[in-house]
């Protein structure tokens, strides 16, 4: 049976990070998976709702659903921030009564991020990579508290042939990005990715590995700031390597 899985690429995904989408092809097509892209896809509406303004995420959410409710198989998408609004978010913008709420609940139920879906979906840890390098780990926020993901990460890059993951001294503090949250709170969040670098830079790893666009710009950005070697990469474009 073939499993399909429908590409959600994410608005930071489209924008900063196509090698790493095509990277996501790459790895589930050398699974066996079919990869379907549907077309019309927009913003979920996350960066309104987390805004305050969750009258204004109404419009972009029922376009997401347009396109991904009539869609068959899982939703894959390459960031925990973007399936934990999909799945816990959506209920409160489309609450039961409304016509839109029973689309959300099917559909949220199939939505799941990268390594979650690889995992305990697919049932695989090894995906056939090869990564010389020696790595740390940052557990990004949504993913780890909103999706309850800890191990998954991790699990795929410790099977991934002759990489060295070093453990990251406080991995699952957040970086200090937030979305919204590095605008509004520009002072606070900045000691927070500061003290992330911080730690990133004492692991001695040559790569800091995460799963969520928004945490790999802000450290990316704060490791060129300190004028380090360290290089920041989504977890995907670990696995795609060969």
């Amino acid at each position: 049976m073939t499993i399909k899985a429908q590409l959600f690429i994410t608005c930071l995904g489209e924008n900063f990070f196509s090698p790493m989408l095509k990277d996501m092809v790459c790895v589930l097509e050398r699974l066996g998976v079919q990869c379907e892209f549907p077309e019309g896809q927009t913003c979920c509406g996350q960066p309104f709702f987390n805004s305050g303004f969750q009258a204004q995420a109404v419009a972009p959410a029922k376009q997401w659903l347009k396109v991904f409710g009539k869609t068959n198989g899982y939703i894959v998408a390459p960031s925990g921030s973007c399936v934990d609004f999909v799945r816990h978010h959506y209920t409160e913008l489309f609450p039961a009564g409304t016509r839109e709420h029973t689309v959300v609940q099917e559909t949220a139920a199939r939505t799941y991020e990268f390594s979650d879906f690889l995992v305990n979906v697919l049932k695989v840890t090894d995906v056939g990579a090869r990564f010389p390098h020696t790595v740390t780990y940052h557990a990004s926020c949504h993913a780890l508290r909103g999706l309850g993901l800890r191990e998954e990460s991790k699990t795929l890059l410790r099977a991934v042939k002759e990489l060295e993951l070093i453990p990251l001294n406080e991995e699952e503090t957040c970086c200090g990005f937030g979305g919204v949250f590095s605008v509004v709170y520009p002072e606070v969040s900045q000691v927070m990715m500061e003290n992330k670098i911080k730690n990133i830079i004492a692991s001695g790893a040559e790569y800091v590995v995460a799963g969520d666009p928004g945490c790999l710009m802000n450290i990316a950005g704060g490791l060129h700031k300190h004028k380090s070697a360290v290089q920041a990469k989504h977890l995907i474009s670990i696995l795609a390597a060969q």
